[in-house]
């Protein structure tokens, strides 16, 4: 566990502003001392990495929050778009400083206003926005969610969690099978009903999520048994597919 002020003097972020981020909920600690002072985990260090990356990238912090708290972020395939959006910052800026200098050396030209075009950037981030959630399903979501309290988030992430846990009952069985199957029902009911709209469409690319490897795969496997994920995202291929 690590102080506020060790984690400030770690990552160079002020402790008024870790202290922000507790108030509107986008970075809790793991909890408190009895004397009320925040204690942070290597979970909440992992959080606070996304945080910063996706400020470092100028996102909004209430969008960040949004997105973290999504069902269909997905950590492993998020860091894999950040870093490449910010080498094609990183490339832009080169490009603006060697710019910069020839000014420097040879004095006032004619513009080159390519330069400035961050059009393939812009063009980039929205992609990634919407496969971080900015689509309708997401909008959905976040309406959704905005009325809800901390413990109510915590309560639904556990109704979740324990349906992927019953998944874990059945993993000897087929994911064809009709108890199977029925699950795969209950699941995408579940996510209708207190999340979004979840078509056939987006259940198999969630499916495809929890299969994946990344931090749904592991998190499902705790809960469930190892298998558990794959046994879901089989059965919710074959759901789809013969719908």
């Amino acid at each position: 566990m690590m102080t506020v002020k060790q984690v400030s003097e770690l990552t160079g972020v002020s402790v008024r502003t870790l202290q922000y981020y507790d108030q509107i909920g986008l970075l809790p600690p793991a909890k408190y001392t009895e004397a009320g002072y925040r204690l942070y985990d290597d979970a909440a260090l992992e959080r606070l990495e996304q945080v910063l990356l996706f400020r470092e990238l100028e996102f909004p912090l209430k969008e960040i929050k949004t997105i973290l708290e999504s069902p269909a972020f997905d950590r492993s395939k998020a860091i894999e778009q950040q870093i490449e959006l910010l080498e094609m910052k990183k490339e832009h800026l080169e490009k603006l400083i060697l710019y910069a200098r020839e000014i420097k050396l040879t004095g006032v030209k004619a513009m080159d206003m390519k330069v400035f075009d961050k059009s393939k950037i812009d063009e980039y981030t929205r992609q990634a926005r919407e496969k971080w959630g900015g689509t309708e399903a997401y909008s959905e979501f976040s309406e959704k969610d905005s009325h809800r309290t901390d413990a109510e988030r915590e309560q639904l992430q556990d109704k979740l969690m324990y349906i992927f846990a019953e998944f874990g009952t059945m993993r000897g069985k087929s994911p064809e099978s009709p108890e199977v199957q029925a699950q795969v029902k209950k699941l995408q009911n579940f996510i209708t009903e207190h999340m979004y709209n979840c078509t056939n469409n987006i259940l198999r690319g969630l499916g495809k999520m929890y299969g994946g490897g990344g931090d749904f795969t592991m998190n499902i496997d705790k809960v469930g048994g190892n298998g558990t994920a794959d046994l879901a995202a089989a059965a919710i291929e074959y759901y789809c597919t013969e719908k």
